[in-house]
């Protein structure tokens, strides 16, 4: 027995006979072509496509160092800059400090009635001339924690009406109280912050009530898309959540967050901004805004303010801090010198490697490092 092969039926890929046997004729499989594992033979398959590979020498190499490092630097440092041009105040008033004046709230619960109230007095040493954003901020408050994150019902947030009443069980425990619906369910509705903040300057001896807007604050998307209120016959949100009940640890109902009716309910902003769960322990909320009335004066002068919270959210039980912070913004967004620190790193990384390598080939490049073959 023998088997004849073609060279160009190997090329192809495609042996036109069979392996002889007595008698002539071939296997073929039932009278079809022979079956074969071996690729076509295509550009593609057989790996002959065009390829370009860069050969790295000094004369590459070396001004590509130089200029990632020319460009890096400028950049690094014009966003390290702008960074350090906003301006941001920050006030810790956990109270943990016996001499802090919150001190006497940091034991206060949920429900704690008369709320706790403290006072902080502070000066600015510089004016804020552009709009002001307040926020709030938290730590070690893991708002990433799997159980947490899915501790919701977007469809109830979403306004639907049967799941305003049948919430999902992703809401457990908080899905319902005393054989009611929660609205709205889970544990990130359930732990909204709730503090009350205001801020007041000082002139001449009297108190000057900064105005803080409420509207604005959350996204776009989040207010028009996302968060709506449940429908139906007028627009009582009362009688619309009837048969619901409030969250356990929040102090009134849903409907009740806020006088204006654009921003009560579901799609009350300071509620929205709360359900947008931050990635990490430490984060910020916006709070409120403080837009500047006109370019003659800054929108917070230089001099004496105090802050006036009502003090309602309880941290102290799992060590975590609250904070209120004053900050204006620019064209790459709030105070965070660390993208900048790292254009400036890399470039001075590359620049630097670029004179080593400069110098090395300087002393070693025009080496001839053929040996000489004898004859």
């Amino acid at each position: 027995m023998a088997v004849n092969y073609s060279a160009k039926e190997e090329a192809d890929g495609h042996p036109s006979g069979g392996v002889g046997v007595p008698g002539g004729g071939a296997v073929s499989g039932g009278g079809g072509a022979v079956k074969t594992r071996k690729p076509d033979n295509t550009a593609f398959k057989q790996q002959r496509l065009p390829a370009w590979q860069p050969i790295l020498t000094a004369g590459t190499v070396l001004p590509a160092f130089f200029i990632i490092g020319l460009i890096f630097i400028p950049i690094g440092i014009g966003i390290f800059v702008t960074s350090n041009n906003i301006r941001e105040y920050e006030i810790d008033y956990t109270g943990t400090e016996p001499s802090s004046p919150c001190n006497k709230c940091l034991n206060v619960s949920w429900d704690s009635t008369p709320p706790c109230t403290c006072i902080i007095n502070f000066t600015l040493e510089h004016s804020f001339e552009s709009n002001v954003f307040m926020y709030y901020g938290l730590s070690n408050f893991y708002q990433n924690h799997r159980r947490y994150v899915k501790s919701r019902d977007d469809s109830q947030l979403n306004g639907d009406n049967s799941s305003l009443l049948n919430p999902s069980k992703e809401c457990e425990p908080y899905r319902t109280n005393e054989d009611k619906p929660i609205a709205p369910c889970g544990a990130i509705a359930n732990s909204m912050f709730n503090d009350t903040l205001e801020l007041y300057r000082i002139d001449n001896g009297t108190e000057i009530s900064i105005t803080l807007i409420k509207k604005g604050i959350a996204w776009w998307t989040d207010k028009n898309v996302k968060f709506r209120n449940p429908t139906g016959e007028g627009n009582n949100l009362a009688a619309l959540f009837q048969g619901t009940t409030k969250p356990v640890n929040w102090r009134k109902a849903v409907y009740m967050l806020d006088e204006e009716p654009d921003n009560n309910g579901f799609i009350n902003e300071d509620f929205i901004v709360w359900m947008r769960t931050a990635a990490l322990p430490t984060f910020r909320k916006l709070y409120r805004l403080i837009e500047r009335k006109n370019n003659l004066q800054p929108t917070l002068q230089a001099g004496k303010y105090f802050l006036n919270i009502t003090y309602n959210y309880p941290v102290h039980s799992f060590d975590g801090r609250k904070r209120m912070i004053l900050s204006t913004i620019s064209w790459m967004g709030g105070k965070n010198p660390f993208l900048g620190i790292a254009y400036i790193t890399v470039g001075s990384i590359c620049f630097f490697l670029g004179v080593v390598l400069l110098i090395i080939h300087h002393k070693y490049g025009n080496r001839n490092t053929s040996a000489d073959i004898p004859n």
